[in-house]
């Protein structure tokens, strides 16, 4: 499991690292475009297509939407409505309640201008997904209905209060921002569309700042691409690393048995020339076998140091702990 998250966080660094290569060649490719007249002139040089521009300006129209309940005029405007009702639950109390119905969209053609000159936006606001303002929010009180219709909602639990209408556009004169490719068309007229391959925004953030977001993009799948990889690699190497740290404690740990071994031949005093006893075997004095204490087998030969004792063969001793 751990040699599988490793080889997933590699592969997601990747696929990170390609995404901040292609976002920041993109970046590279947009052409600013400060003021709309220019516009013209370098599609004219590129044959009548720009591949990506970023241009800013204020909203216009020649046919522009009014809000039926306000004054304001607008290139997109969708219209919501939203009954609420009261209903009886179990306990026969009323609670609100609301049902939405179906919304409507209109929009126009428009385009964006700077003072310097125009261009159009051939987009719409389904493919832009812009955020609307809100021209006008109003509650329409249902009409009265007979004393019959009433008493039957009663009996039914339904009380109509009445319909909430909103109207959400984007107004005149609305400053926006638009990436996109820039076309000319047969007639001299230049317009921004959505490009068959690339980046398409329509947003309120002004120019520069809007350029310098989409590079932060790249800078960002950079910085998360590196973490994925280090973490990757990390995941990746602990067996290796935890089999190397155990092998070297291992040599370790040997090499500490082997000079204690050493120490205790170096400092064992040389045995006195045993006798022979009545048991058949040698001993110090007359009436002590001359063996080791632990395995009974082989002669002793070992001092353990600091006392001094000397009564157990060397391969008995080196295994002694305490």
């Amino acid at each position: 499991m751990i040699h599988l998250a490793g080889f997933t966080c590699c592969l997601g660094g990747v696929a990170l690292y390609l995404l901040s290569r292609r976002t920041g060649r993109v970046v590279k490719s947009i052409t600013k475009v400060y003021n709309l007249k220019d516009l013209e002139q370098l599609v004219e040089g590129e044959s009548k297509v720009l591949p990506l521009v970023i241009v800013s300006g204020s909203v216009g129209s020649e046919t522009p939407i009014k809000c039926d309940h306000s004054d304001l005029l607008g290139v997109f405007v969708k219209k919501t409505a939203e009954q609420q009702v009261l209903r009886r639950n179990w306990r026969f109390s009323w609670v609100q309640d609301s049902t939405f119905m179906q919304p409507m969209t209109k929009e126009f053609p428009w385009y964006l201008e700077d003072g310097t000159g125009c261009v159009d936006v051939a987009v719409s606001q389904g493919e832009i997904g812009l955020a609307l303002t809100v021209g006008s929010d109003v509650f329409e009180k249902s009409e009265p209905v007979s004393l019959v219709q009433r008493t039957l909602d009663y009996l039914k639990g339904l009380q109509i209060l009445g319909v909430r209408r909103i109207e959400r556009i984007v107004p005149i004169g609305t400053p926006l921002t638009v990436v996109g490719e820039a076309v000319k068309d047969d007639m001299g007229n230049v317009r921004i569309q959505k490009p068959e391959q690339g980046p398409f925004y329509v947003s309120y953030i002004p120019l520069d700042q809007l350029f310098s977001k989409l590079g932060e993009w790249s800078r960002r799948f950079k910085y998360a691409s590196m973490g994925l990889t280090v973490l990757g690699v990390i995941l990746l190497t602990k067996p290796v690393i935890k089999y190397t740290l155990k092998s070297i404690e291992y040599i370790r740990e040997r090499r500490l048995r082997q000079r204690q071994t050493k120490l205790v031949v170096d400092t064992a005093p040389t045995p006195r020339r045993a006798e022979p006893n009545s048991f058949g075997g040698t001993s110090r004095d007359s009436d002590t076998p001359d063996i080791c204490v632990v395995c009974l087998d082989r002669k002793y030969n070992t001092a353990f140091v600091q006392c001094g004792h000397m009564c157990c063969c060397i391969t008995c001793a080196s295994q002694l702990r305490t």
